[in-house]
């Protein structure tokens, strides 16, 4: 896992590594000051004109030290400084080994001041930033967003506060490489224009606090996910891999039912049984001939569920339409299933108009939102850090898993943590993607995995068979359709 750790922890962080290491705080910033720029030589190699906009702390000293060694790889540069009222000691002896002149910043600055620039690298502001921008920061940080050159960030765009909402002016970067771990503001929908595409550079920190610092925000990586993929014996049988019934489906939507039968094929359940409209169930049958197909009496909605206790894992939401006759659907699953639970989509939809239905979901349930579902479920909020602690709020209530769908797709546990998936694509934001991750998610509980288990594979093998298929078919080619078709490709990722 990477671990997503506050501002204040990357400071413990950095000064942990100093003293047992130990190394001076220069000559750590020396080698964070080369990694940047080594990844900066591979990113823009040739003949760049470079502006260094660098402030008077310690990110100030980063990009001195970074001007110093491209100006020693020939990079043209200038270096501007913007004073502060404090100096750092580290930017103090790194502006004393700058072999270049530095022009320090007086206002008004002219508009032109960066004209001629291809990149400007900012330096103004690291991780330590408190408080919004103001004053003749603003004024800078306004012409280097209004500048032609491309904007690349040490650690953090300058004026972005990485552990709550920003609301002042901050430079909208293109590419921001930060140091050792991503910070959460980069897993937020709010921020992802301030930061560009973002990349982590390691500088050598200590992986002893990595290993013993606790924090509720991590990402998976395939290396985790792999471990927690159960291996699969000579001797299994379809009885082995369990049954999934997926509810889904209602006049003009039985192609949700279709995905999640054939995501849930895919993702190895041993049987699966879709159940849904009769308008639809020839269309599901002969779509998806491997499923076995139960269908409600009504043409066009689901009023009654089957006997549940043959099923050894339920999805249910997809298609599924807002009738009131499927509210009593509903009802008697959240009422009667004593297996795990999935609920996405109109499920969730149904909850949210009839409140009293919410406090009636089982423990170790999956609720699989995107964010207007959720903000039906939970109420608006303000920011990004608002509402992922409504969505914690929300997994803490019913003792439940609860995803917000979405680049980098939030998996709030019961427990306070919160997984950030890492795969996927623009691609995916398409009619049905969710429903084929549904149709994962029941598969691999009906397989017996644990529901944080199912949660984190299921998200991960969604996105990735999303990533496969986006190489082949582009982002903007990508449908719903395909991602079952790549979900083959993506579990011999995992195996």
């Amino acid at each position: 896992m990477i671990k997503v750790f506050s501002a204040e922890q990357f400071r413990a962080w950095d000064a942990h590594t100093i003293q047992q290491e130990p190394i001076a705080s220069l000559d750590l910033m020396e080698r964070a000051c080369r990694a940047f720029t080594d990844w900066f030589i591979q990113v823009f190699p040739g003949h760049h004109k470079i502006a260094v906009v660098c402030g008077t702390g310690n990110n100030g000293g980063d990009g001195i030290g970074i001007a110093r060694m491209l100006h020693e790889h020939g990079y043209r540069m200038s270096v501007f400084i913007q004073k502060g009222k404090t100096e750092s000691l580290d930017y103090l002896a790194n502006r004393k080994r700058l072999p270049v002149a530095a022009t320090e910043l007086n206002y008004p600055l002219a508009p032109t001041v960066f004209d001629g620039y291809s990149v400007i690298i900012d330096a103004l502001f690291g991780t330590g930033l408190s408080r919004p921008l103001e004053g003749n920061d603003v004024l800078l940080v306004n012409l280097i967003n209004q500048s032609k050159a491309i904007r690349v960030a040490v650690d953090v765009p300058s004026g972005l506060l990485t552990d709550r909402a920003t609301h002042g002016t901050t430079v909208h970067a293109h590419y921001t490489a930060t140091f050792q771990a991503p910070k959460l503001a980069f897993l937020l929908p709010g921020s992802a224009h301030l930061v560009g595409q973002w990349t982590t550079l390691d500088i050598g920190l200590q992986e002893d606090y990595r290993k013993l610092q606790d924090t509720p925000y991590q990402i998976p990586t395939l290396k985790t996910i792999r471990k927690r993929v159960r291996p699969r014996n000579r001797f299994d049988h379809k009885g082995t891999f369990g049954h999934a019934l997926l509810i889904a489906g209602s006049t003009g939507k039985a192609g949700a039912a279709v995905l999640a039968a054939r995501a849930a094929l895919r993702a190895g359940v041993g049987l699966a049984t879709a159940h849904t409209s009769e308008s639809g169930r020839v269309i599901v049958q002969t779509a998806v001939p491997e499923a076995m197909v139960t269908y409600e009496a009504q043409q066009d909605y689901i009023a009654t569920v089957p006997a549940l206790e043959r099923y050894d894992a339920i999805g249910i939401g997809p298609g599924l339409g807002q009738h009131a006759s499927t509210k009593n659907a509903l009802s008697q699953v959240l009422e009667n299933a004593r297996q795990p639970l999935v609920l996405d989509a109109d499920a969730l939809n149904i909850m949210s108009d009839h409140t009293e239905m919410i406090a009636r979901v089982p423990k170790g349930t999956i609720l699989t939102p995107h964010p207007k579902e959720l903000e039906r479920l939970v109420g608006s909020w303000k920011d990004d850090f608002e509402r992922l602690e409504k969505q914690k709020t929300l997994a803490l209530q019913l003792q439940s898993i609860v995803i917000n769908k979405g680049a980098w797709s939030a998996i709030a546990l019961p427990n306070g943590r919160v997984y950030f998936n890492p795969t996927g694509n623009p691609g995916m934001a398409t009619g049905g993607s969710g429903d084929v991750l549904t149709g994962i998610l029941t598969a691999l509980l009906a397989q017996g995995y644990p529901p944080e288990d199912a949660a984190l594979i299921g998200c991960y093998v969604h996105g990735l068979a999303g990533d496969l298929g986006a190489r082949e078919k582009t982002e903007m080619g990508l449908i719903a359709g395909d991602l079952p078709d790549f979900l083959a490709a993506a579990w011999q990722r995992l195996a």
